[in-house]
């Protein structure tokens, strides 16, 4: 399988460096569909609530876009109500997995604002030009080339908030010439345990981490530029008080490097070919918990190689993007239980055993105007998925409920979108169509007695199962006037072969206190539904106020409501912005969970409403610019808990921040 990925980078070499074409495609950036993230390198835009938020912050300010939250750290991230399972998350456009079999290391927790240029979010369908997904692709983008001839720039960050003593420190430093630019940054992040309202602390919430990258880029000439990435990223005592277990270390190392090339006068007219590497360490342990039953040590290894090719051009009125890619990853976690009696002998298993997938898969889109007002969209991908169990011992721990299996499963994946928009100066409507597959995830497939404290079952993989396919319906309409904007949008998803855990009651756990054993199998289909409603009203240049709510629904074809799905959602904002000085105050919050899932371990969260206040200024001393943000969250110290609350546990009190950006020259 390596000797077949390295024949296709050698390949991709050889025969696209010459001068073809790449570039990320540019997608509108609507409020649903994509939310920019904007960190250090792009302080002019001080509007940011926080200029040192985490990552998981600013996703959550996106409409479809909810996190799951197991403490204060590593927030799981979804779309349309569907977990990372359905999506795909990218850094940069390259394939990167998780070594938890818990899900305590989500993508979104390897790389800091420090890092990134923006986040696109791509809905349904639309998030499918890094690969397979149901529920949208979230791909976390590093900046570009930069050739500004700018000399040394500097800037500072310092962060404070009083909840959970947190503090925030960074540095980036930057050196741009003609044909060579170098940037190195670090951020360090630290907080003790925070505490929910009326002051009741959540222990196990404290964290520690830290992030550096080094970015560096060489213009070979005019036309062809090259350019490597390395990012670091570690987090140490984090705790997870939502879970049985916290994490000691979670460590990543991704490298890239990448060849550029763009060319206006040929026929290829952008070339963006990247080779890349990351490998994830993650360790779970329950040493600082008091009255464990029986400790345990669960590491856990990801290493992926992969490659892509990602191209644009012209062809009369159509703009084609094309994204030939592929990657290598080995998913390795392992178990050990050692008994309270030193006399007996430790257990050790295999909870992924050595799982290695080899994917290769292309995408083609097509942006086409039929005429001023009408512009037609439509892109596919196909893709190739194998997977093969390296460990015998995993391989025959399946075996045991699977006695048919083989040690590889190769599986061929679909995605077809198109989407329609009629658009005039004062209004805009769209429509789309699509359908996706996806292949099991690996606990899904190959997962070994996987426990699930949400609804306090074990968890066994089941590599039979087909994939999961989904057809979705989108549409969207917006109305603009000089002052005011309105627009609706809403999807709907008819998923086919659901997949997700059903009781075995034929079956022993082997967590202790353990419910009982779930084994992951396929309802016959699920539906999900969502809209959303957006307002906005400007009284003048410099104040404004804007208004969303949205409604969500999912029920599977076993007439159960479907887990983690959002009830009714509101925010409303009063904001005030002049060029060196902004304040908004805010209040939002969700309506009681009446459709909540007792099968699948869920119980009724109660409504609640929060309000917020931020403030920023900007100062200019000699040649820096100075940078402050500060503000009160949860104002009234509300105690409460959300949906999306892993075994509703209450979200932050009150808390007040300030940030400090410096920008030297």
């Amino acid at each position: 399988m390596k000797k077949f990925i390295i024949y296709n980078i050698s390949l991709l070499f050889s025969g696209f460096i010459v001068g073809q074409e790449a570039v990320i495609n540019k997608k509108d950036t609507t409020k649903l569909d994509k939310v920019i993230v904007l960190g250090q390198r792009k302080l002019s835009n001080y509007r940011q609530e926080k200029t040192l938020s985490s990552i998981d912050d600013y996703l959550e300010k996106a409409n479809k876009v909810t996190m799951i939250k197991r403490g204060n750290y590593a927030w799981e991230p979804t779309i349309n109500n569907m977990n990372s399972d359905r999506l795909n998350v990218t850094i940069d456009g390259m394939q990167i997995f998780g070594a938890c079999t818990d899900k305590m290391d989500p993508i979104t927790s390897y790389v800091d604002v420090s890092n990134l240029e923006k986040v696109s979010v791509g809905s349904g369908q639309t998030g499918t030009e890094n690969g397979h997904c149901l529920g949208g692709g979230i791909d976390l983008k590093l900046p570009v080339s930069k050739y500004f001839e700018s000399g040394l720039k500097t800037s500072i960050d310092l962060g404070y908030e009083t909840n959970g003593n947190y503090k925030t420190g960074g540095l980036d430093m930057e050196y741009s010439s003609h044909a060579f630019y170098i940037n190195a940054d670090g951020i360090f992040r630290k907080s003790d345990n925070y505490e929910a309202g009326n002051s009741q602390e959540i222990l196990y919430s404290q964290f520690q981490k830290y992030n550096i990258s080094l970015q560096t880029g060489f213009k070979l000439n005019e036309n062809h530029t090259m350019d490597a990435n390395v990012i670091y990223d570690k987090a140490t005592d984090v705790g997870y008080p939502a879970l049985p277990m916290d994490v000691s270390l979670a460590e990543a190392l991704i490298t890239s490097v990448t060849h550029n090339y763009s060319n206006d006068s040929t026929f290829i007219k952008t070339l963006e070919t990247k080779l890349y590497f990351n490998t994830i360490t993650h360790i779970m342990d329950d040493s600082k918990r008091p009255e464990v039953p029986i400790r345990m040590d669960m590491p856990g290894w990801s290493d992926t190689y992969g490659f892509y090719n990602k191209a644009t051009t012209t062809i009369n009125k159509h703009k084609l993007a094309l994204n030939f890619n592929g990657y290598y990853n080995r998913s390795l976690a392992e178990m050990t239980m050692y008994p309270n009696d030193p006399n007996q002998p430790a257990m050790f298993m295999y909870t992924w055993p050595d799982i290695r997938t080899l994917y290769t898969g292309i995408f083609a889109k097509d942006d086409v105007p039929l005429n001023e007002n009408e512009t037609l969209s439509t892109s596919v991908r196909f893709g190739y998925h194998n997977n093969k169990i390296a460990k015998q011992v995993g391989l025959e721990s399946l075996q045991i409920f699977y006695p048919e299996i083989d040690d590889t499963k190769s599986r061929f994946l679909t995605s077809i979108a198109s989407d329609y928009t009629f658009k005039k100066k004062t209004y805009d409507v769209s429509f789309g169509l699509g359908y996706g597959e996806r292949a099991p995830s690996v606990s899904e497939g190959y997962g070994f007695f996987l426990f699930n404290s949400f609804d306090n079952y074990d968890y066994i993989g089941n590599p039979t199962l087909n994939n999961e396919k989904a057809i979705e319906v989108n549409a969207k309409a917006n109305f603009y006037s000089t002052k005011f904007h309105i627009g609706i949008e809403a999807s709907y998803f008819y998923i086919m072969d659901y997949i997700i855990g059903d009781i075995d009651a034929s079956l022993s756990p082997m967590t202790i206190g353990a419910n009982g054993v779930r084994i992951y199998k396929a309802l016959s289909n699920a539906t999900i539904f969502d809209v959303y409603l957006n307002s906005s009203y400007k009284f003048s240049k410099t104040f404004a106020v804007n208004g969303t709510l949205g409604y969500n629904y999912g029920k599977g074809s076993n007439n159960e409501n479907l887990p983690l799905i959002k009830p009714i959602s509101y925010l409303a904002e009063i904001s005030y912005n002049t060029t060196k000085f902004n304040a908004a105050i805010q209040l939002e919050g969700n309506g009681n969970q009446t459709n909540y899932s007792n099968f699948y371990g869920e119980d009724e969260t109660p409504m609640y409403g929060i309000l917020n206040l931020n403030l920023g200024h900007v100062f200019y001393t000699n040649n820096s610019k100075w940078v402050l943000k500060y503000g009160a969250e949860n104002i009234m110290d509300a105690h409460y808990s959300t949906y999306a609350d892993w075994n509703n546990i209450p979200r932050q009190g009150g808390n007040f921040y300030m940030n400090l950006s410096i920008v030297l020259p």
